[in-house]
C-alpha cells in the first residue's frame, strides 16, 4: 500500500542536496559510479537520485529536478515496493538498510537452509543475473527502470562479469546506480562504463549539526574519530560509544587495559588502533591528533617502535575477518599497543 503523507521524498542527508543537484543536472550516461569514502551517504544519495529520474512530475523549466515527493511513484519509492526500481544489496546490509531478501521481494518465504546459512557480505552472481530478467519487462509506470547496486564493489568478478552484457547495451530504458566507497575494487571494465561521480568528506560543522540533531552528544568528537565520516560517527554512538570513551581509549591502550574491547569485533579493533598509531605518530613529529583531539593522556611514543607496530598491524589487517579467538586476540592487540606506546623518546 502506497502511504499517505503529504510528502514522500526519501530523506536526505544535509550535505548531499547538492551533490544531487549536481548529479541530475550532469547525467550523461545510463550508469553511473556514485563513489566517496564510506559512511558519507552514497546509499541515501543513490535512492534519491532513482526516486527523481522515476518520479512523475520532475520537470521544471525544462529540467529535471528533484523528485516532488507527491506522485504516486516518489510514494512508492519511500514505501520500498516501486515495481521499477530494483536493490541489490549483500544479505548481511539488507536489514540494517530496511530491505527486504530477494526471496521476500519475489513473494516468497527464506528456506530452511537459506536461514542458517550466514548472511553473505557479497553481491552474488545469481542476484545481478536477476537484472536481466527485471531489464525485459515493461516499465510498469513509463518513467523506465532503474537498479541500484551498493556497495557495488562486493560484486566479485563473476558477479561483475554478469553485469557487463547489461551495462553495455541496456535494454529500454533504464538507467543503473552503482554507488560505494572503494573504486580499485570495482573492476575497470565496469568503471569504464560508467559515469564517474565522487562525494567528499562533507564540511566538519553540517555534519556535526546533523548528528546532534540525531542526538550524538559531542558530535564533533565522534565525527573526528570516524575520519569525518557522519555515518560511521553515527553507527558507533548508536551502538554505545561515546565521546568520554573515546577520549579515554590512548590512555586505556597504554595501562594494557582491554576492558570492553573483548566484546569488539575484530575488524573495528583492528581500525580503532590504526588510529591510534597515526595520531601517535602525528604528535611524535609535532602535528596535533586527527582522531583524538583533546584526549588525554598525550602520546609521547618513539617513532621507531610506532612504525614496527604499524606493520604488524597492516599483516593482521589483511586476515581480520579470520574467525580468531576473540577475547585471546583482543588482549594480544591491547598488550602490543601497550609496548609500542609504553617506549619514550630520550630526554
Amino acid at each position: 500500500m502506497v502511504s499517505d503523507d503529504a510528502s514522500a521524498s526519501l530523506p536526505l542527508r544535509p550535505w548531499l542536496g547538492e551533490p544531487l543537484r549536481l548529479a541530475l543536472a550532469s547525467q550523461q550516461a545510463h550508469a553511473i559510479w556514485l563513489h566517496g569514502p564510506a559512511g558519507v551517504g552514497q546509499f541515501d544519495l543513490a535512492l534519491a537520485l532513482s526516486q527523481a529520474w522515476l518520479c512523475e512530475a520532475p520537470w521544471v523549466d525544462g529540467e529535471r529536478r528533484e523528485a516532488c515527493g507527491q506522485c504516486a511513484s516518489c510514494r512508492l519509492v519511500r514505501a520500498r515496493s516501486h515495481p521499477d526500481l530494483m536493490v541489490l544489496l549483500p544479505e548481511a546490509l539488507r536489514e540494517s538498510l530496511g530491505w527486504n531478501s530477494s526471496d521476500e521481494e519475489e513473494g516468497g518465504s527464506p528456506s530452511e537452509g537459506a536461514s542458517k546459512r550466514k548472511p553473505s557480505k557479497d553481491i552474488r552472481v545469481e542476484e545481478v543475473r536477476r537484472i536481466v530478467s527485471f531489464a525485459q519487462t515493461t516499465a510498469a509506470r513509463g518513467r523506465g527502470k532503474v537498479v541500484v547496486l551498493f556497495p557495488a564493489e562486493r560484486m566479485n568478478a563473476i558477479s561483475a562479469n554478469a553485469l557487463l552484457k547489461t551495462l553495455e547495451e541496456p535494454p529500454g530504458d533504464m538507467r543503473l546506480v552503482l554507488a560505494g566507497a572503494s573504486t580499485d575494487a570495482l573492476l575497470p571494465t565496469i568503471r569504464s562504463r560508467c559515469q564517474s561521480l565522487r562525494l567528499g568528506i562533507p564540511d566538519a560543522r553540517i555534519a556535526s549539526d546533523w548528528l546532534a540533531s540525531q542526538g550524538v552528544s559531542q558530535p564533533e568528537v565522534l565525527l573526528a574519530a570516524a575520519g569525518g565520516q557522519p555515518e560511521e560517527a553515527l553507527a558507533w554512538a548508536q551502538e554505545g560509544l561515546d565521546a568520554k570513551v573515546w577520549l579515554a581509549l590512548p590512555g586505556q591502550l597504554m595501562r594494557g587495559d582491554a576492558g570492553s574491547l573483548t566484546a569488539w569485533p575484530i575488524s573495528r579493533l583492528v581500525d580503532v588502533l590504526f588510529k591510534v598509531c597515526h595520531d601517535a605518530m602525528r604528535v611524535a613529529a609535532g602535528a596535533e591528533p586527527t582522531y583524538f583531539i583533546g584526549s588525554e593522556p598525550r602520546f609521547r611514543a618513539v617513532p621507531q617502535a610506532l612504525a614496527q607496530w604499524h606493520e604488524e598491524l597492516s599483516r593482521l589487517a589483511r586476515h581480520a575477518e579470520h574467525p580468531w579467538q576473540g577475547a585471546l586476540t583482543v588482549e594480544w592487540l591491547v598488550q602490543q599497543a601497550k609496548s609500542a606506546l609504553a617506549v619514550r623518546p630520550q630526554t
